[in-house]
């Protein structure tokens, strides 16, 4: 099919208001099956329109391909989904290869299969400790409070090295960041105070090195592989990211079974099967609000029969990717016994998440103790109850009261 050059269509203006629960953003439906390459209009810098993709194939494609460039993104106004700037401009979000491959590589040794194993025990350890806490506190418990909140951060900090006494002053900083409430004055509060301790730890590290994450940066620091400014950056994305959204993600997970306990009678009699049922949670679950960071086409690139032309903005949606009819058979059905092509919800290509099996097994854990330790594990009062979180980029319950 040859591409069109006509005048693009009319954008969408795509308010990205909040949602009910976990309800799927009708406007990724309609747009996939209808419009699957869209112009749009996001709440801030809307004089500044962008493409949107939604189906699987131009999703990867997009994420994929070298012509489409994060990097480009720096000198562009975008219309987006929040007024300030989340990550640093020396992040890997605005980074391409090989500059990008770079960055990556300096980190890449503390996301191994072995250092997923080397936390799972203290992962384990820390839900117990919490569970105990939890139940001494007494019924009904929130679990967002008790065990969704501090056991990711915990987790994150075993990562980094972040030693205990530390922690409860880094708990509301990613909050502020990934939020479009508080405000860019709050957010970039909150990033300063971040970037002044990772300077101080990685000081430490260096002085005393240790086999952590802080380590092997303070160590890619001192070879000169990398600056300090992009050691801080890395080690403020997985801070954030790591806290922020596997604490949403994996409640998200808890809601799904407790409102669907007929999936949950069959995890606790099913064991095996939760690696599996975890991969598709995170395929049906609809984690964010919007759409990420977009990219800039740095030549004219045919994209689903649509011609984009060099200098436009292409948004890509991982969410409306992993309910494509075309990829996933019934694909807004939950289905545990799904196999074959995978989900996207950790990313595509070069941004593909570095942490995606640290998240999966931060899941696994958190649901299979869940599930063993409560059999009677539910909600205190209805779905209806439930409060969710307002104007934040990732998706989840701000509180999520429990009885066993």
């Amino acid at each position: 099919m040859a591409a069109s050059a006509a005048a693009p269509p009319a954008a969408r203006t795509w308010a990205v208001d909040d949602l009910p629960a976990l309800a799927f953003d009708p406007l990724l439906t309609e747009l996939l099956e209808k419009e699957p390459v869209a112009r749009i209009r996001l709440p801030f810098a809307a004089r500044n329109e962008a493409w949107l993709v939604t189906r699987y194939e131009d999703v990867r494609a997009v994420t994929s391909d070298p012509r489409f460039s994060r990097t480009a993104l720096l000198d562009q106004q975008v219309t987006k989904m929040t007024g300030h700037m989340v990550a640093s401009k020396a992040a890997l979000n605005y980074a391409d290869p090989p500059y990008h491959t770079q960055l990556r590589k300096a980190v890449t040794k503390a996301f191994t299969g072995q250092s997923t194993r080397r936390l799972r025990p203290l992962a384990q350890a820390g839900t117990d400790r919490l569970l105990d806490a939890m139940e001494a506190a007494g019924r009904p418990a929130d679990l967002m409070k008790h065990l969704h909140g501090p056991l990711p951060m915990a987790v994150v900090c075993d990562l980094l090295g972040i030693p205990e006494e530390d922690r409860a002053e880094l708990a509301s900083w990613p909050d502020l960041i990934l939020s479009s409430g508080p405000g860019p004055e709050s957010s970039k509060a909150a990033k300063a105070q971040i970037h002044g301790y990772v300077i101080r730890l990685l000081d430490r590290r260096r002085a005393e090195p240790q086999d952590d994450l802080a380590g092997v940066l303070a160590e890619s620091l001192a070879e000169g592989r990398i600056t300090a400014e992009e050691a801080v950056s890395l080690a403020m994305a997985i801070l954030i990211s790591g806290a922020h959204a596997v604490r949403n993600n994996s409640a998200n997970m808890v809601y799904v079974l407790l409102t669907r306990p007929e999936l949950a009678d069959r995890l606790r009699a099913e064991p095996g099967l939760l690696p599996q049922a975890v991969d598709e949670l995170l395929r049906w679950i609809p984690h964010r609000n919007g759409v990420g960071l977009p990219r800039i086409a740095t030549e004219d690139v045919e994209v689903g029969g649509v011609l984009i032309r060099a200098g436009e903005a292409v948004y890509a949606s991982y969410l409306a990717a992993n309910r494509d009819p075309a990829a996933f058979e019934d694909p807004d059905r939950l289905d545990f016994d799904r196999e074959g092509i995978g989900h996207v919800s950790f990313g595509h290509g070069p941004h593909h998440c570095m942490g995606a099996m640290l998240t999966r097994m931060e899941s696994e854990v958190m649901l299979s103790t869940l599930l063993d330790r409560y059999p009677r594990l539910r909600l205190a009062g209805s779905a209806e109850d439930v409060v969710w979180q307002s104007k934040g980029l990732i998706r989840g319950p701000k509180e999520l009261l429990v009885t066993w």
